[in-house]
């Protein structure tokens, strides 16, 4: 094949594929490698991405006219879509184009899924390389092992040409979504005196709407009161609290029950009518997923999705745990194997011992037709020294540890006994539960307190037909609000956001392909609502903004607040990864969309009525300090004074060197104040700093070093 290049998504990838070769010399941007037992002689390549290399170019890149926002120049539909370079990944890119003219064959090796196929392929594209000859490593796991396997068993890349064509069309469709929708409902709004740029977007916009509506949910809900019958229950000298199973609306209601039995509120003559006891057990949970980790890290550390995204990463890249970005809850034979002889060690690790009670392969864990790309998130061969990671890190790693290990200890066992107490013909019902056998639950020490908090309360000894006394109350509450979402709660919203689909075929459509977004972009959907200023976070609840508000009061009906266009919309793409679609189609038929929204859009803007006002005052981040009289205003990349067409031209950068200015910071700016230290600049020669800013009377911004002399940007 001759020389030959291996194409890796980013840097920390390419030293995991060189760690496996032997005489690796490291080049700038590359390394080269002479290994026999894999290249027959030859040489071989490793270069990498950092990411996207490759981009699709502004509107204005087609049409100069295009780069104003202006409604009378909507639609942008581009004929044919172009790339480009990243300005900042120029030097990268040259040195892989430069690689591929030098090889004869191509590996693939970014990550294996969609995007990863994506981001090799447009580089290719770019560098004129998509001809030659190209092959494909698929792999679940960077350890040395693995990847070695994988080399010997490289796939023909033709195979995942239409996985390419798939994500290629969902980064067509988005922009074309994007950009027309985005200027359209900003310049709408804008038309009803809002400034700023509202961002919208295929899957963000219907997630935020679905934050929306839940949260007009809780705020129109109306609490009712309700009234119970209970009973303090006394038998053998212990107490517990009994209900009737039924509900009054009015206090009456209930008192009329009692009378119709004979009874008075306060003690009455009862006894023992049922009793139930039964041994139960629940096995151990499901092995993890992307969003069953990211839900459960954030219901337990309060850990962002991105955040746990980012950590899982981070394990990942250092061989400690298996692909990260799956959506799969299962594993093959030979995942189980390397499991299981790993026991003792993991268990080392982990700091805890159990009885192995499931030493073979069961379905509800192991089950390779269910395995599709790739399996569910697991710990490698490898055992790391736990003193080594980060908090957050073992953290996360404990948690994917210990749900692994749990489909071998045994079954969790409590006994339950259902109780029925009856009192002059009235029944009164309790369930209790007492632990037998904590099994798997062992591996979850950190759980054990809330559990017990959660759990029914054990009864006192007693058998059918037992006397007992009962102080009869009529109990009084409200209706509670559905419970607002957190961060962890929002990953399975958009999951399975079926279940806020009425019509059956539509539900039918989000079960298949599970909700709106996928496992590798459902953290980064809701980071780009929180940079868009949609939405903020105060004590891990997600709550809408009024600028998200005004958002989706103006999609609201169309369907770019329903999950049901992005089901749609999945399972067409699903379709083009597996050969059964045309990109011309769907492309086409976006096209069609975006002409739709664009006639409908201005009518229902037009209604607006809403919290406008509070979003515009909202867009003053302070006063001009250069002209006076104007409003420094959030211009969407920058902040820009009010006063514009009257000849005031101060702005001030939302970044500056790579380090986004908090809002708190400007606004000491404006008020002529030095601001906090301000962590994290990064200069044009790539060295980091600290420092304070000031605002001088030209209206430029000054550093100021600690200890160090003031100079101007």
């Amino acid at each position: 094949m001759g020389n030959i290049l291996i194409l890796a998504e980013k840097p920390s990838q390419g030293k995991a594929y060189g760690d496996v070769f032997q005489n690796v010399s490291k080049r700038d941007g590359y390394l080269e490698v002479q290994d026999s037992r894999f290249f027959n002689g030859e040489k071989a390549y490793i270069t990498w991405g950092f990411g996207h290399l490759v981009e699709l170019v502004p509107p204005e890149a087609y049409n100069q006219s295009w780069k104003k926002w202006d409604l009378n120049k909507l639609p942008i539909m581009p004929e044919a879509f172009q790339f480009q370079v990243a300005k900042d990944k120029q030097k990268q890119f040259q040195v892989v184009k430069h690689l591929c003219n030098q090889v004869q064959g191509i590996i693939i090796a970014t990550d294996s899924d969609r995007e990863g196929e994506n981001i090799a392929r447009s580089i290719l594209q770019q560098a004129g390389a998509n001809h030659k000859p190209i092959k494909r490593l698929w792999i679940n796991s960077l350890e040395v092992e693995e990847i070695e396997k994988g080399l010997q068993r490289l796939q023909d890349g033709n195979n995942y040409i239409a996985l390419y064509k798939e994500a290629q069309t969902r980064q067509y469709s988005d922009w074309l979504v994007g950009m027309n929708a985005s200027r359209l409902y900003t310049l709408l709004l804008q038309k009803k005196g809002l400034q700023g740029v509202f961002s919208v977007g295929r899957v963000q916009t219907p997630t935020l709407y679905l934050i929306y509506k839940r949260q007009e949910e809780i705020a129109n809900f109306t609490s009712q009161p309700f009234f119970e019958l209970a009973g303090n229950v006394t038998v053998h000298e212990q107490s517990f609290e009994a209900k009737h199973n039924q509900r009054y609306d009015t206090k009456q209601k209930a008192m009329d029950i009692l009378q119709s039995h004979g009874i008075q509120e306060g003690e009455q003559d009862g006894k023992v009518k049922e009793l139930e006891k039964a041994q139960k057990k629940t096995r151990a949970p499901k092995l993890h997923s992307l969003s069953t980790l990211q839900t459960k890290m954030n219901k337990q550390r309060k850990y962002s999705p991105s955040m746990v995204l980012e950590i899982v990463q981070g394990l990942y890249e250092k061989k400690l745990v298996t692909y990260p970005r799956t959506d799969c809850h299962f594993i093959t034979e030979n995942e189980f194997t390397y499991v299981k002889q790993n026991l003792t060690a993991y268990q080392e690790s982990l700091g805890i011992s159990f009885s192995v009670k499931y030493p073979a392969a069961r379905k509800a864990y192991v089950d390779s037709s269910k395995v599709q790309e790739h399996y569910a998130i697991i710990p490698t061969k490898q055992v790391p020294q736990l003193e080594r990671l980060t908090e957050k890190e073992k953290d996360v790693y404990r948690e994917i540890l210990a749900t692994t290990l749990a489909m071998f200890a045994p079954d969790y066992e409590y006994e339950e006994t259902k109780v029925i107490i009856d009192v002059r013909g009235l029944s009164f019902y309790k369930t209790g539960k007492v632990e037998k056998n904590r099994g798997w639950k062992v591996l979850f020490p950190q759980e054990k307190q809330q559990k017990q908090r959660e759990q029914p309360a054990q009864l006192p000894a007693m058998k059918q037909g037992d006397a007992c006394m009962v102080d009869v109350f009529i109990k009084e509450g409200k209706t509670q609000p559905p419970k607002p979402y957190t961060e962890g709660n929002l990953i399975q919203v958009m999951k399975h956001a079926g279940k806020d689909v009425e019509d059956e075929e539509a539900k039918h459509i989000l079960k298949q392909k599970e909700g709106i977004g996928t496992e590798a972009t459902r953290a980064s959907i809701i980071e780009t609502l929180k940079h868009q200023q949609y939405i903020e976070i105060k004590k891990n609840v997600v709550y809408v903004t009024s600028k998200g508000k005004i958002l989706c009061q103006a999609v609201d009906g169309t369907l770019l607040a329903s999950p049901e266009m992005t089901a749609k919309w999945e399972t067409y793409l699903a379709k083009i990864g597996r050969k059964e679609g045309s990109q011309d189609k769907f492309v086409a038929n976006i096209k069609k969309f975006v002409t739709y929204l664009l006639e409908q859009a201005p009518n229902q803007v037009a209604t607006l009525k809403g919290e406008i006002n509070q979003v515009s005052e909202q867009s003053y981040v302070g006063d001009c300090p250069i002209c006076q009289t104007g409003k420094l205003q959030d211009k969407g990349k920058f902040y820009g004074c009010s006063g514009y067409q009257d000849g005031c031209t101060f702005s001030l950068p939302k970044t500056m060197l790579t380090k986004k200015l908090p809002q708190t910071a400007v606004q000491s700016l404006l008020k002529g104040k030095r601001t906090n230290l301000i962590k994290g600049f990064k200069s044009k020669k790539g060295k980091k700093f600290d420092a304070y800013l000031t605002l001088d009377l030209e209206g430029k911004i000054t550093f100021e070093f600690p200890k160090r002399t003031a100079r101007k940007q």
